[in-house]
């Protein structure tokens, strides 16, 4: 993965191997054994990706220890400082690496574009933090005072998700190593390729070798992270499923865990909706990245008689053009997985009011269009459980109260969202909404740094949030000094 991604258009481009990036060198793993990396839209394996194991995963953890402390030494300023002359490749690159987005993930040009500028965002919040990391400090009594120092972990570690190759690497990468820590990137083996197009980037902008690292690979290689006992701290984005299991193997070694999962992200339309906004903001959250993010609409729950707003969003859904507006289904798995969730809603009797199950896209990949399951009701399994695609599943209720008690009950509290015009309907809701990230006419609630991003209850396991401040806390650790250098002419219990 050491040569430019060329292509500028949806054309199929292969690319070649990706391999482990540890002490500033592609090396490949030590099974020998890769996986075929498929181009979601064409169906077409573009390269191939290494599988590592606990030895690769040792030979990553040697290469940062040998370097973190020379790094952490560097004082906090000059590491953010790096992050700047990154920001500046980024922005030089942003081309290159939207297309390599778009090919390996299967989004459209312009949700890669996008997923590039919002990791761009978050390495801006990296360079704040040679100012805004500072620790406090407070005279507490005469001649006492007390400060925190937030040092290191060490040897840290992350595991990011096939939806957004880049940018959730960002919720991590600038926290950790402005911090001070050494890094280990374990990106998912469905979308290798802009973990090693980033390892380069951060090379060229300063970060001396050994301190950022990519090992690459599947269940053994995050077992391995977990596992070792010189990894400090592991950050892990993907399913509850998988998020669960991480964070109990890392936290009985030790480590410090914080695992984000799925979601079952419920919106509400009351009558006071304003219409046109409500439909087309619902439109974008459940077709956007083609339904696979963690922050998509999944479940409407329609309150009262909100027919005319309905409508609407089956009209504007059903004008979204696959390969221009929504991109493809990342793989034949997830496209099975989907289209049995449409099914068996039709069978329990709800009505498919917008069918995208033989929709189909340019160039033979993987494709579903836009799906709305009208009428379902509360024990379906399309309205209870993540489904991870563009499907928008209805329920009809009476009331606001209502409304609130479905979206309470579900075990996930990713994030959920009202349309009102009103807002004593909005304070209302939201103060009772069971979400970390709640929106009120605002369809995907991602805060912007320097809020945290993460999720409630079956949506998150640890502590604190991934991205801004929480993420800052996350990856360092608190050291509280306190000081006195005088014998002072009163005296308290401290003196």
């Amino acid at each position: 993965m050491s040569k430019p991604f060329t292509a500028r258009s949806y054309a199929f481009t292969e690319q070649g191997d990706a391999l482990n990036w540890i002490g500033g060198k592609f090396v490949p793993a030590a099974s020998g054994q890769t996986l075929p990396v498929e181009n979601p839209r064409h169906a077409r394996a573009m390269g191939r990706v290494v599988l590592s194991g606990p030895a690769d995963i040792e030979a990553a953890v040697q290469a940062a220890h040998a370097a973190r402390r020379e790094w952490a030494a560097m004082p906090v300023r000059e590491r953010a400082d790096i992050f700047y002359r990154l920001k500046s490749l980024l922005l030089r690159d942003l081309e290159e690496l939207a297309w390599l987005v778009s090919h390996e993930n299967g989004k459209t040009y312009a949700e890669g574009r996008a997923s590039v500028e919002k990791a761009i965002e978050c390495v801006e919040f990296g360079c704040a933090l040679g100012n805004v990391g500072a620790g406090e400090q407070l005279d507490v009594s005469r001649g006492v005072n007390c400060r925190v120092d937030h040092e290191p972990l060490g040897v840290v570690a992350g595991v990011s998700p096939f939806n957004f190759p880049l940018m959730v690497c960002m919720w991590m990468l600038p926290q950790a190593l402005v911090g001070g820590n050494a890094f280990l990137l374990k990106p998912s083996e469905v979308v290798p390729f802009s973990a090693g197009r980033l390892a380069l980037l951060v090379k060229e902008a300063g970060v001396p070798d050994g301190v950022f690292n990519v090992v690459n690979g599947g269940a053994d290689a995050v077992n391995a992270l977990c596992d070792h006992p010189s990894i400090k701290a592991v950050g892990f984005v993907g399913s509850t499923r998988v998020g669960r299991m991480v964070y109990a193997r890392g936290s009985a070694t030790g480590k410090t865990m914080l695992c984000l999962g799925g979601a079952k992200n419920h919106l509400m339309i009351v009558p006071d909706a304003d219409r046109s906004l409500t439909s087309s903001n619902v439109v974008a959250s459940f077709t956007g990245c083609a339904g696979q993010r963690c922050m998509a609409a999944s479940v409407l729950l329609a309150v009262g008689n909100v027919d005319a707003i309905l409508g609407d969003i089956v009209t504007g859904a059903g004008k979204i053009r696959l390969g221009e507006d929504m991109g493809a289904i990342i793989s034949k798995a997830a496209f099975d997985r989907i289209t049995g969730y449409i099914d068996d809603a039709e069978r329990r009797g709800a009505k498919v009011v917008l069918d995208g199950r033989k929709a189909k896209g340019p160039d033979g990949g993987y494709w579903i269009g836009p799906t709305i399951l009208d009428h379902c009701t509360r024990d379906m399994p399309s309205a209870t459980e993540e489904i991870f695609g563009p499907v928008l599943s209805i329920l009809r209720v009476k009331t606001l109260d209502e409304a609130l008690a479905i979206e309470n009950a579900n075990p996930y509290g990713n994030a959920a969202c009202i349309y009102t015009t009103s807002g004593a309907v909005a304070n209302y809701a939201t103060a009772r909404l069971e979400a970390g990230m709640v929106g009120v006419n605002v369809g995907v609630p991602v805060p912007r740094e320097p809020f945290g991003f993460g999720g409630w209850n079956h949506s998150k396991f640890g502590a604190g949030n991934m991205t801004g401040y929480d993420g800052w806390r996350f990856w360092t650790r608190p050291r509280k000094v306190t000081t006195k250098w005088a014998i002072q002419s009163d005296t308290t219990w401290m003196g």
